[in-house]
């Protein structure tokens, strides 16, 4: 079961993926254009952006437990890094955050 906390960071995880799926229908790019998003991480203070070129965003996104973090934001409780790239690791939500990840994905 998750604990309070870990509840929390998933759903502002979740919310700050809201927001980027707003940024892509605002700028819609295509290929391997770079754009802003914010990071999905659990810090709801965090304001760092990450580019991420459009083509890997989608890739991404097609997995609703699936998150885009700075290195170093990645909360081991909760997540694991399954790539990492320049700028920016994809982190999959583990068991009961990727339950709260996919109740909230905007694209369900």
């Amino acid at each position: 079961m998750a604990t309070e906390r870990e509840e929390r960071i998933a759903r502002n995880e979740a919310l700050f993926r809201v927001i980027n799926e707003r940024v892509r229908e605002v700028r819609p790019q295509k290929g391997d254009e770079k754009t802003g998003f914010l990071c999905e991480c659990g810090d709801d203070t965090c304001t760092d952006t990450l580019y991420v070129p459009m083509r890997k965003y989608e890739r991404i996104r097609s997995d609703p437990t699936y998150f885009i973090v700075k290195p170093g934001h990645e909360i081991v409780s909760v997540e694991e890094p399954v790539e990492r790239n320049e700028g920016y690791l994809v982190v999959r939500k583990k068991a009961e955050e990727a339950a709260i990840a996919m109740d909230a994905d905007p694209r369900s």
